[in-house]
């Protein structure tokens, strides 16, 4: 459970920070107040502990900023609040109807056993499958989506490959001194592809390829390992202890690729 869920104090202090990072650097407590169902002397309270925390600087009355610390733990908590309300999404999906694909043509009330190709959910007639099953809900053709409801047992996953290609950043030499002979092994191992920073960008275009994913690369790569689908991050030399701990936060097991100087070494975590 998200760590903030399990404390009133941490709630009320995430709220304020959200409620002040929006509203910078004038803000007044008596305006928190309200949207917060607390009293103005409980935000003063509250906003004094967050500058001793470190998370607020204070400029004067009225004046108070988000500090670099209290930008970081906001997106902590903002991370954790993401993968929680997955997992509220997948246990009420559970008990609710499901959208998948007919793999054949499906009818009302009849049985189905349930898996996962090319990570989307699948529904197909032969209940003789190992994992998931289920009942229609609502009648399809094939390749049409189907409601799915009464779901029972585990929809089986492939282990999805999680890669992070380490390409030097410009001053470095950029993807002038990027290994492109084994970044070009390593894509084609990959489903998916996505590139961290402009040196990865013009790394890959170099060995012809556009990756699939330039913006929200450690979200989409989260998410993609989750459906089963392997995923290759090209990243900056830069950027990657901020991807590795995003991984690290959802426990994903993943390797990496260093490609800096033409001399690929490769470790795994």
């Amino acid at each position: 459970m998200a760590e903030i869920l399990k404390s009133k104090n941490l709630a009320t202090k995430f709220q304020i920070m959200l409620e002040i990072a929006a509203n910078q650097p004038n803000v007044q407590q008596k305006d928190i107040a309200p949207k917060l169902g607390i009293t103005s002397q409980a935000v003063s309270e509250y906003v004094r502990e967050l500058i001793k925390d470190g998370w607020l600087s204070s400029e004067g009355r009225s004046r108070y900023r988000v500090t670099r610390e209290g930008v970081d733990w906001i997106l902590q908590m903002s991370r954790q609040l993401h993968s929680y309300a997955w997992f509220v999404s997948k246990v009420v999906a559970d008990i609710s109807i499901s959208a998948a694909v007919a793999d054949t043509d499906l009818s009302v009330d009849q049985p189905v056993s349930l898996y996962m190709k090319d990570g989307l959910l699948y529904a197909s007639a032969d209940t003789g499958r190992e994992g998931a099953q289920g009942i229609v809900a609502t009648s399809a053709k094939k390749g049409q989506d189907v409601g799915i409801r009464t779901i029972e047992g585990v929809i089986k996953l492939e282990p999805a490959r999680l890669t992070v290609c380490r390409v030097p950043n410009v001053q470095d030499g950029g993807s002038v001194s990027t290994d492109l002979a084994r970044l070009r092994t390593e894509v084609r191992k990959a489903k998916l592809v996505g590139a961290m920073g402009m040196e990865a960008l013009v790394a890959l275009r170099q060995i012809g390829v556009d990756p699939h994913y330039v913006h929200g690369v450690r979200e989409a790569a989260v998410e993609a390992v989750y459906c089963g689908l392997s995923f290759l991050v090209v990243c900056n030399d830069d950027m990657v202890p901020i991807l590795v701990q995003r991984f690290e936060e959802e426990h994903l097991h993943y390797g990496i690729v260093d490609l800096r100087g033409r001399s690929p070494e490769a470790s795994m975590r």
